[in-house]
């Protein structure tokens, strides 16, 4: 297996320190993909799980931010979502990540490849998240140049971490849910904003949101900033989920 260098560590420290640092459970997941994209030098990450007795793809997590939940999308286009070559790897009880195009012969000439690479990601590694025995769990990073054995070898150090965060995640999960939760501000939210926060947890991006209600995404990103400081609240995950919470939206 190839050799890491000194700054694949750094990564591997500065995100073990994010994610030890964070006492919020729905923020571990972005700071992750956000990391990763930036270790990988990636054009997108996605953390999404299969849920195979509802057959539903939903996205976790994202970075970049600004490209909304690819999944949803990728959800959408394809209705066999168990036929992705990531999720037969995992199925079949393997947990290692992978190059997609090493899987699957027919990677580069498929409908998956061909979503991927409408949002600058034609090659793609996975790495496998498995602790929910009711989804098929991955990260899914996504870029035009190969990944190469470095990659793969940077991705199996770092799945340990991923698999201990996640273990963490739970258990911050867990305890907030012991304890009392507070009330979102639903009152200081004018209606404009609360029909941003609807629209969002539609999962739509700042431009989808933008196209939907024929204002500019700079105005809906001055909405977005508003809600988040009325919610306490500094990411779209989060946001949704107290907002769900409280009773805001559905």
């Amino acid at each position: 297996m190839a050799q890491l260098r000194v700054r694949d560590y750094e990564h591997m420290l500065d995100l073990v320190v994010a994610v030890l640092g964070n006492a919020d459970p729905e923020a571990t997941w972005p700071l992750i993909t956000k990391h990763l994209r930036e270790a990988f030098d990636c054009t997108a990450v996605t953390f999404s799980g299969l849920y195979t007795a509802e057959n539903v793809l939903r996205t976790e997590a994202w970075a970049p931010e600004s490209h909304g939940p690819l999944v949803y999308d990728f959800a959408e286009r394809h209705h066999s979502p168990h036929q992705h070559p990531l999720a037969i790897h995992v199925a079949s009880g393997s947990t290692s990540p992978v190059i997609l195009s090493r899987i699957s012969d027919r990677w580069r000439h498929s409908v998956w490849c061909d979503t991927a690479r409408d949002h600058g990601g034609g090659e793609q590694l996975g790495l496998p998240t498995p602790g929910d025995p009711q989804a098929l769990r991955a990260l899914l990073l996504g870029r035009e140049a190969e990944f190469t054995e470095h990659d793969l070898a940077l991705a199996t150090r770092i799945q340990p971490l991923l698999l201990t965060a996640d273990s963490h995640t739970r258990e911050l999960r867990r305890l907030h849910a012991a304890a009392p939760q507070p009330v979102a501000a639903g009152h200081d939210l004018t209606p404009r904003e609360l029909t941003v926060l609807g629209l969002l947890a539609e999962g739509l991006t700042a431009e989808g949101i933008a196209h939907r209600l024929l204002i500019s995404p700079h105005t809906v990103n001055r909405h977005l900033e508003k809600v988040y400081r009325k919610l306490g609240t500094n990411n779209r995950v989060s946001t949704v989920l107290l907002a769900q919470r409280s009773g805001l939206v559905p």
